[in-house]
């Protein structure tokens, strides 16, 4: 589970509708093919349009955070660059915290992000396969 419950707002609502439905959703540019990342104000452009990734991607960096509180086993955070070409800050899952993850090949898994029903389902990443 990622380390704290999140919840939208008005800007973070088509996000998570896209997550709640196992999307994930990055921004593009009808004039230009551009992939914008997810955080990209849409509906100030008309240009804009939020259309489903592909939810994969490979590690460009890492952190490993020791364990504290409840959550005693170390947390993998990363820099993840989206096949599309945004990068995403994310968190790890199934993988050696220890190991070499340079260019691990990863994809995108939704869980919650608290025990509570507005917490919302979150996108985290794992091993390709």
């Amino acid at each position: 589970m990622p380390l704290f419950p999140v919840h939208r707002d008005p800007a973070t609502a088509a996000f998570f509708d896209g997550t709640a439905r196992g999307e994930f959703l990055l921004a593009r540019d009808t004039t230009t093919g551009a992939w914008l990342a997810p955080q990209t104000d849409v509906d100030s452009r008309d240009e804009l349009e939020r259309v489903p990734a592909a939810g994969t991607g490979s590690v460009v960096s890492w952190a490993v955070v020791p364990g504290r509180g409840e959550r005693t086993e170390p947390t993998v955070v990363a820099i993840v660059q989206l096949d599309e070409g945004p990068w995403w800050w994310t968190e790890l899952v199934d993988v050696d915290p220890h190991g070499d993850l340079a260019d691990l090949r990863v994809q995108a898994q939704f869980m919650p992000s608290g025990p509570g029903e507005h917490d919302e389902q979150v996108p985290v990443f794992a091993p390709v396969g």
